[in-house]
Formats: C-alpha cells, sequence, structure tokens
C-alpha cells in the first residue's frame, strides 16, 4: 500500500469541475460510456474494449492521476487522451480528525457547492459515508442535512470521486505489480447515508455504484455497499435490479402521524406503502436483511408501546434495526433517549427475534455523527442569519 497522502496534500488547487476547458472528465464514465468517448476521439472500434480495460485498471485499480503514467499505453494514445481527457476528482476543502478516529471531509464540487463525506475506522473494517446529493429537499426534522436546502444532484464522477480521496487519504492504492486484494482494507464498505436522498438521484447512483463494484478497479463487492432511503417507494425495487446492493431504510416510527413529521416523506407514500415495496424487495432474504434505521428521540419514539408496534410491522420482512441515539446539533428540536430507554426498546425487539444493534456515536465532536451533516457554508450562513435576527437586523 502507498503511504498516506497528509493533510497539506489533500487541500489542492480547485480542480472539482466535471470538464477542463474542452476536455471530458473520465472518472463517473461507465465502461460503455468510455468505450464511446474513446472512439470519438478516434480509437479504432476494435480496440475499444481494450483501451476500455487499460485505463480503467489505471484509474480504479492503481489511482493513476496522469495519463503519461499509463506505461502500457503507448505515447501516441497517451498524447490523445492528454489532449481530450482529464482525471478530476472534489477538491479537499478542509480534512477533521475525531478524537475516536472518524474521519470528515468537506468537498468542493462544480459551482463551488460543497459536501460532505465520513470515513469511519472499526475493528475489521472501515466504512465511508458517501453523499449523493448537495443539500436534501426531504426535510426530515430531526436531521442537520435536512436543515439545508436542496441545490442539485451530484453527478457519478463527484460521488465516486468523494471513494477516490478517501481511498489517498488512506494510501490504500495498491503498488504497481501488487494483485488487487478487497480483503484487509481500510476501506471496506461505502453507505449511501450522507448528504442527500439517493433515489432521487437514482441514476448517478447507481452508475456510481456500478464503478466502485467493478472487479478491475475499485472492487468493492455488492453486499458491502448498502444504500439508505428515507422511502422513495417507486425506486426501491430498481435498487435490487440496477445495483443490487444492500438496503437500509431510513424509518424512525411506527404511526403515520408521528412519520408524517420526523420523515415527511411518508405524507406521500405512508408506513403501508412503505412496507409493501419491501415485502416485495427481491433482495430481501435472510442473508441480505433488510435494516430499519430508527433514530432514538426521547418521548417522541421510543416507548415501549412503539417497540411493540414496531415488531408488527416487520412481519414478514427479512429485517434488522438499527437504533440509533439521537445526534443532536446547534438548535435541534429533540433530545436523544436515555440509554436505559434505548436498551429497553432493544431488548423487546431482540425478544421477538430482531437484530437490533444500539450504534455507537462517532464522530460527534467534529459533527460527523449520523444525520449531523451539513456544509460548513451552511453552517455559517445561518449563524450570521441568527446572528442578525438577534440583533434585530
Amino acid at each position: 500500500m502507498r503511504a498516506p497522502v497528509t493533510p497539506d496534500m489533500l487541500t489542492v488547487p480547485r480542480r472539482e469541475a466535471e470538464n477542463e476547458g474542452d476536455r471530458r472528465n473520465i472518472v463517473g464514465l461507465t465502461r460503455d460510456a468510455l468505450r464511446e468517448a474513446l472512439i470519438a476521439v478516434g480509437t479504432p472500434e476494435k480496440q475499444a474494449k481494450m483501451r476500455v480495460n487499460q485505463v480503467w485498471q489505471w484509474v480504479y485499480h492503481w489511482g493513476v492521476r496522469d495519463f503519461d503514467a499509463m506505461t502500457n499505453l503507448s505515447k501516441e494514445f497517451r498524447a490523445t487522451l492528454s489532449r481530450h481527457f482529464t482525471i478530476a476528482l472534489p477538491e479537499v476543502v478542509t480534512r477533521q480528525v475525531s478524537a475516536d478516529g472518524t474521519r470528515k471531509y468537506l468537498l468542493r464540487i462544480a459551482g463551488g457547492h460543497e459536501v460532505e463525506t465520513v470515513y469511519i475506522p472499526e475493528e475489521g473494517r472501515g466504512t465511508l459515508c458517501v453523499s449523493s446529493q448537495v443539500g436534501c429537499t426531504l426535510t426530515c426534522s430531526f436531521c442537520h442535512t435536512g436543515t439545508q436546502k436542496l441545490v442539485r444532484n451530484l453527478t457519478a464522477s463527484e460521488i465516486v470521486g468523494q471513494v477516490m480521496l478517501a481511498r489517498d487519504d488512506l494510501g490504500e492504492w495498491p503498488e504497481k505489480g501488487a494483485a488487487n486484494d478487497p480483503t484487509g482494507r481500510l476501506l471496506s464498505n461505502v453507505v449511501l447515508m450522507g448528504m442527500g436522498e439517493p433515489l432521487y438521484n437514482f441514476e448517478n447512483v447507481r452508475d456510481a455504484m456500478r464503478i466502485v463494484m467493478d472487479g478491475e478497479g475499485i472492487a468493492l463487492g455488492r453486499r458491502r455497499i448498502t444504500l439508505s432511503t428515507s422511502g422513495v417507494v417507486p425506486e426501491i425495487a430498481r435498487t435490487a435490479e440496477e445495483i443490487g446492493c444492500l438496503l437500509a431504510v431510513s424509518f424512525h416510527a411506527t404511526t403515520d402521524d408521528v412519520r408524517d413529521v420526523l420523515v415527511p416523506i411518508n405524507k406521500r407514500w405512508d408506513i403501508a406503502t412503505l412496507l409493501d415495496a419491501l415485502r416485495e424487495y427481491p433482495k430481501a432474504t435472510n442473508s441480505e436483511r433488510i435494516t430499519f434505521e430508527y433514530v432514538m428521540l426521547d418521548g417522541v419514539n421510543d416507548t415501549d408501546a412503539d417497540a411493540h408496534r414496531l415488531v408488527a410491522l416487520l412481519e414478514g420482512i427479512p429485517a434488522k434495526v438499527n437504533l440509533i441515539p439521537f445526534n443532536e446539533w446547534p438548535g435541534a428540536p429533540y433530545k436523544r433517549s436515555s440509554n436505559n430507554r434505548i436498551r429497553a426498546f432493544a431488548t423487546i425487539l431482540m425478544q421477538a427475534g430482531y437484530a437490533s444493534p444500539i450504534r455507537t456515536p462517532r464522530g460527534e465532536d467534529i459533527m460527523a455523527a449520523c444525520g449531523q451533516l451539513k456544509s460548513a457554508t451552511e453552517r455559517a450562513r445561518k449563524s450570521r442569519a441568527q446572528i442578525s435576527a438577534e440583533a434585530g437586523l
């Protein structure tokens, strides 16, 4: 493995644009799209498949960003690549490391917008929490990201770029000649649980995850990728068919009245409609259970009655429940349930046969915990607005 990239090396000149001048960014192109792009700049069709394989391995297996370093390509072809293409990633604006080892990256993308990505190290694995949108349209009342307006979807390039930048920081691109062995990796799992609703950006998320899963590149298996949705029912079956990853659902309530407030998308697709779609999810099996994410809010959704209702709702669905102690943020309208209340809730679920691990909050000291992601620009803007309001301006 290469030596880790230092923080000063990560703060690089801006290079987040999808295209630099007339050059097209290779990062984020599917194999088919890359093939078409190479043919369009003069690559003979008979050579195109081979060229795609070569470029793909350099970019996604070796992590190379310079066409001149692609030594198994002719000088002429490398020159063609340099004239027409670029290998561009988002810009790392800041990198913070929590006392527990969690790393949070603030990234600047095309248009000057910012998103956050979080790496969570655990024993035997490392998980990258990836964003799919700038801001979020869902306005979930317990989520800090939900207080930020949706700006736009991330491109496939910007989604894959988050994974590549984390591998840069971890020094995880293999040395030349090393085998493509995904075991023992520092970055072993990806969760689409960052900023945004992935299923409102389906095509870009799908293409990005196909690149991440490709065995000739980053090579993370589909069971190492989890997509979390708040309940965009029409896209749920497509997730199994076109991505094939594990599924998580941001659930958080056992009645429509409560979920309408916590997760407003429930007003469009209520609990019964959502659960019907999940019962038909093609990938749901005992070995690939659907994860129900449930944030524990004091006096809101944490009673024994809620736990018993949740057990009844889950009937017929291969499921496990992740109980998430609420991660408070400045101005949050809720409080975290007590540890005793969370344990009592978990006990009811476990006695009913459902695995119900209690998630350990990570990265709270750098605002990197679940539900806390929000760009520094948006935090500063809100702070200025609050100051003005308090001053009567």
